[in-house]
């Protein structure tokens, strides 16, 4: 069994799948666009080059994106996605990239459980905690 996110992003999931190719070196794995569907799904002109599924790597997991069916605004709260890093450098460089237009919740540090923690809530709205698996306890 696997866990995998399911992320909305409101018409700008190809902005995101570069944005996180940058950030994380995430690789795009696949992207369907709402025209090709056989299904002939019902979407309006503007939306029909919009991503109705993709799949991209971050490390070892999987996380799905979508465009969602419209443009209403998505929330997200209660959860965040968590990313461990191998060390101090990488893990402050990844806080810093995902940092680049979004919003610093918890500015990277160190803790008593580790010597790299930060908390950041993207320029999509995705909310990520950045944590450095060292010897400290994590």
């Amino acid at each position: 069994m696997r866990l995998e996110p399911y992320l909305f992003f409101n018409g700008r999931t190809e902005e995101a799948l570069a944005f996180y190719q940058k950030a994380l070196g995430a690789e795009t794995l696949s992207v369907l666009h709402f025209k090709d569907s056989p299904e002939g799904v019902k979407a309006t002109p503007e939306w029909l080059d919009k991503v109705m599924h993709a799949t991209f790597r971050i490390g070892a997991s999987l996380i799905m994106a979508s465009d969602g069916v419209n443009a209403a605004p998505q929330v997200f709260s209660g959860f965040s996605i968590s990313i461990s890093a191998d060390d101090l450098a990488s893990g402050e460089k990844m806080f810093t990239a995902l940092s680049e237009g979004g919003d610093v919740r918890m500015a990277w540090q160190r803790t008593f459980w580790t010597s790299g923690f930060g908390m950041v809530c993207d320029r999509f709205g995705i909310p990520w905690m950045v944590t450095v698996m060292d010897d400290l306890g994590g």
